[in-house]
């Protein structure tokens, strides 16, 4: 690919910056110019690594992959308990994530729409977060 590839990516992503697929199509990320570097940058906006070369930009993306995109996810919200969330959608337009419904696809869950790239409020999981589980005493 060369730089300015980025244009079937959607959203804000610069012109500058190069969509790096994996061998089976998928798309793993972009990479960036990083001054005489490249910057190599993961779907949700996050640095994978930077100012390296090209081939280890891509491998970056590559070991990186796509599998965090499955994951848990936690929401701050203002005031509230941090809510379980799982991954929707995530393009350079936005991040939508619903509430987690532990695999019950016939339950209705709110849904919210995130600016891309990744906000702070949304994280990995961290100790002490709700579980789902368990109940909170």
């Amino acid at each position: 690919m060369t730089p300015g590839a980025a244009a079937d990516a959607g959203g804000g992503i610069p012109g500058d910056w190069t969509v790096h697929r994996r061998d089976d199509g998928e798309l793993v990320g972009w990479i960036r110019p990083d001054g005489d570097a490249w910057t190599a940058i993961d779907l949700l906006g996050r640095e994978a690594v930077a100012s390296v070369d090209w081939l280890d930009a891509e491998a970056a993306l590559e070991e990186r992959g796509i599998g965090y995109l499955a994951d848990v996810w936690m929401l701050e919200r203002e005031g509230g308990t941090p809510l379980r969330v799982r991954m929707l959608e995530v393009t350079p337009a936005r991040i939508v994530v619903k509430v987690d419904d532990y695999g019950d696809v016939s339950r209705a869950t709110e849904r919210f729409t995130l600016p891309w790239p990744i906000p702070a409020g949304l994280r990995a999981p961290r100790a002490g977060d709700p579980d789902g589980f368990t109940r909170e005493r």
